[in-house]
This record gives C-alpha cells, sequence and structure tokens, in this order.
C-alpha cells in the first residue's frame, strides 16, 4: 500500500459546522445559500459522508468567519498503526 493511500485510512475528518451554524443561528439551508450549494451537500459534509473542495471549504469557513484550519479537524486513527 503507498503511503498516501495507507495515511488516509488512518485520518479522519470532523467538522465544527454544525457548531459554528448554531453560533450565528443557521440552518442548513441558510448556509448552503451564502456558499451556493444544496442543503444536502451541507449535511453530507458535517456527518463526514462527503469532502469538501477547497473553494468550497474556504467559502463555508468565510460564511461561518472562521479559517479553514478551524473549521476542519484532523484526527488520526492511532488503533490502526
Amino acid at each position: 500500500m503507498a503511503l498516501w493511500q495507507k495515511r488516509r485510512t488512518l485520518t479522519k475528518v470532523r467538522t465544527r459546522i454544525k457548531e459554528l451554524r448554531a453560533r450565528y443561528d443557521l440552518t442548513q439551508e441558510e448556509l448552503a445559500k451564502k456558499v451556493g450549494v444544496r442543503r444536502e451537500t451541507i449535511l453530507f459534509i458535517e456527518k463526514g459522508n462527503y469532502n469538501p473542495s477547497l473553494l468550497l471549504a474556504h467559502d463555508i469557513a468565510k460564511a461561518l468567519r472562521t479559517t479553514i484550519d478551524d473549521l476542519f479537524i484532523f484526527e488520526e486513527d492511532i488503533g490502526r498503526r
């Protein structure tokens, strides 16, 4: 297995989108409209079922008044090493 493939299996991405939406009293629909996607896209990103493009991540971070680094949390699964 290539190093990038191994690394990919060891990293889990969590987002703070739901938490930050609550801070600014935004629904998934409202955030989706601000960034030009469907509500389901926001739902899938929040659940970790979809990794957004860098441009979409930037737009979401900007809409939620934060940085991409603060929006996404990368966690390594230490038990799988």
